[in-house]
């Protein structure tokens, strides 16, 4: 008999489960507060249940705790990287951010990635697996169990495509926000996505408190096919009616990740091009000067460049910001960690 994934169940859901092992109801209360509340590991952490309950737990439920494999810590700013190992072996990262606002964790939604976007290191091992609502929460409740301290902020923008893996990743918000739990604010989430539009519009209805940032990385079709392959299934016209559709149902400002690559999509006419994209809309760039990885031949673009790209947009009362750059010596870009892990163990 498969055990239930008790960390992935809703309130509602944990007490049908417990009322079908035998138990009242409110049982499922208390379990939900001991998994998402105080983030226990082990089921004999359960100390108001009953020692035959606890062990009808260990006999049909699975309790997801991620092993910390090793963490960085960066001499720059103090951001944390960590590489967890998932039960099946599977590698993924997350990283802890400190800010005057709080601190904000990044997670991975899946180990690997097969969305293959050219300046990612998380596409190049290609997808493993998604991963389950549990296991992208205990990224958080690991991260705050080894530091002692609160986490206010989530950003799915790690490892994975949040989108090719939907269903998880809403569970996995609900479960987070909830009242019961570690009760984050739905405006305090921010989601990234590469750009799978139909899920733009799915999420936007399901998920209307909660930011959208989607990677855009160019101004142009031809461009964006050639940097991203996602691309070559939904156009930009297609996104951006579907950017325009998020800030219209929600009223909430979204996100354009643009990662600045020396000589190919930081020119002034990219600008220029970028402008005639999201002219009108309620919109926020973030200019990401490229992290670089070894396997490919990009190149970060020069300060000169990069404060040039950003004045042609503020020129034009496009909202505009660089991104600071968050432990760069400790390999914080995406996938990073996790591949080098991978080739020093000789498992690629």
């Amino acid at each position: 008999m498969s055990k239930t994934d008790i960390r992935s169940l809703t309130q509602e859901e944990m007490k049908v489960f417990v009322t079908e092992i035998g138990e009242k109801p409110f049982r499922g209360k208390q379990i939900y507060q001991w998994l998402h509340e105080k983030q226990v590991t082990s089921f004999d952490e359960m100390t108001n249940l009953s020692a035959k309950l606890r062990e009808r737990l260990k006999e049909t439920a699975a309790l997801t705790v991620l092993k910390e494999v090793t963490v960085q810590t960066s001499a720059l700013d103090g951001t944390k990287k960590y590489l967890f190992e998932l039960e099946d072996g599977n590698m993924v990262e997350s990283v802890l951010m400190r800010y005057h606002h709080g601190n904000s964790v990044c997670i991975s939604s899946q180990a690997g990635c097969r969305m293959g976007c050219r300046f990612c290191a998380s596409t190049l091992l290609g997808l493993s697996r998604n991963l389950y609502p549990s296991e992208m929460l205990d990224q958080i409740y690991a991260i705050q169990k080894a530091t002692g301290e609160r986490v206010s902020h989530l950003v799915v923008m790690g490892t994975g495509e949040p989108f090719d893996n939907f269903e998880s990743l809403c569970r996995m918000i609900e479960l987070l926000c909830s009242p019961e739990g570690l009760n984050i604010s739905h405006r305090n989430i921010t989601v990234s996505t590469c750009g799978i539009v139909p899920k733009i519009y799915e999420f936007a209805d399901r998920n209307p408190q909660v930011t959208l940032a989607i990677s855009l990385h160019s101004p142009n079709d031809t461009m964006r096919r050639e940097l991203m392959p996602i691309a070559n299934k939904y156009s930009m016209d297609e996104l951006m009616e579907a950017a325009r559709y998020y800030t219209r149902t929600t009223g909430r400002r979204i996100t354009f990740e643009y990662s600045l690559v020396k000589g190919v999509n930081d020119k002034k006419e990219h600008a220029q091009e970028l402008i005639s994209r999201v002219k009108g809309m309620n919109c926020h760039i973030n200019l990401i000067p490229v992290n670089p990885i070894k396997e490919r031949d990009f190149e970060q673009s020069t300060q000169n460049n990069v404060a040039a790209f950003k004045h042609i947009l503020e020129r034009q009362h496009i909202q505009v910001t660089v991104r600071r750059e968050m432990g760069r010596d400790i390999q914080a870009a995406c996938g990073q960690l996790r591949k080098s892990y991978k080739e020093r163990s000789g498992d690629e």
